[in-house]
């Protein structure tokens, strides 16, 4: 659990319609990563913790027999349920609940998968009941984008300009992160790999999915970027929003006279643990 501060409902809200828009996508070659590591073969469920609009969820749901999803927004699962719907995906059901909820009566799995959720949780709870819900080997696994990448050869566009957008946030929600209705002072915690290993997961391996194709984004695309996370999810602009967007999109013509700008796709994060065998 995040230090000093205490999970809140209204999180991710109003992020959802945002989301696949704005956040760049895993490295291309996640999925196969995944399949060849954990020698996927159809059969077996998965569950993705903190899943979002469903992004790896549906993903992988080819792999398994059955993959489950939970998040505590109803927003974010309604999100989930349209694309699988548009993506025909029929092995994917959507559960409304926290990680602390785990298990949840959702019964045993083969994979449990964290997508940049996990910082999110009570840690050392969650990844005890984790490994109470999988099989025998079953697989434990954290993705990530790459922190601190190589550096990347020039881009063609400009490239969006963060740190103003950061400043600009600060500047309407004040010096430290938001995270729902409290602040995030001291950021997300880290060393995950102590906390899973100390919950009783043994045989860690770590595999990076290369990247770095250019991507073009729009203004839209950073817009929807920017109020995609929790730390500026629209919600917490109150009937300042309009304001926001306004001096927003102001920032992003200023970078970028041409409206168009270019990013390197980051690398993808992969590190699993196993239960142990019987």
């Amino acid at each position: 659990m995040v230090d000093g501060w205490q999970w809140d409902s209204s999180l991710f809200k109003g992020a959802s319609a945002y989301y696949e828009r704005g956040r760049l996508p895993y490295a291309p070659g996640f999925v196969e990563t995944l399949a060849k590591v954990l020698g996927l073969d159809g059969g077996g469920r998965l569950l993705d913790v903190g899943c979002g609009p469903g992004i790896v969820a549906l993903a992988l749901a080819p792999f398994f027999t059955e993959v489950v999803g939970i998040d505590p927004d109803e927003d974010m699962l309604a999100e989930a349920e349209r694309q699988a719907v548009r993506r025909e995906v029929t092995n994917a059901r959507w559960v409304a609940a926290r990680a602390e909820d785990l298990p949840a009566g959702l019964g045993e799995f083969r994979v449990v998968v964290f997508a940049q959720s996990f910082h999110w949780t009570d840690r050392d709870r969650v990844a005890a009941t984790v490994l109470d819900m999988l099989e025998p080997g079953g697989a434990f696994v954290h993705m990530s984008g790459l922190k601190d990448p190589p550096a990347e050869p020039p881009l063609p566009l400009p490239s969006p300009p963060y740190a103003q957008i950061r400043e600009l946030v600060l500047r309407y929600l004040g010096p430290v992160r938001r995270a729902g209705k409290g602040t995030l002072p001291n950021g997300t915690p880290g060393r995950e790999d102590l906390v899973i290993a100390r919950a009783g997961f043994e045989n860690f391996q770590r595999h990076v999915v290369p990247a770095g194709q250019v991507v073009d984004r729009t203004p839209d695309d950073i817009v929807a970027w920017v109020f995609s996370h929790s730390g500026s999810a629209p919600h917490l602009f109150g009937d300042r929003l309009a304001d926001f967007e306004r001096d927003l999109r102001a920032v992003l013509r200023q970078a970028s006279p041409g409206n168009r700008f270019a990013e390197h796709l980051p690398a993808t994060d992969i590190m699993t643990w196993r239960k142990p065998p019987r």
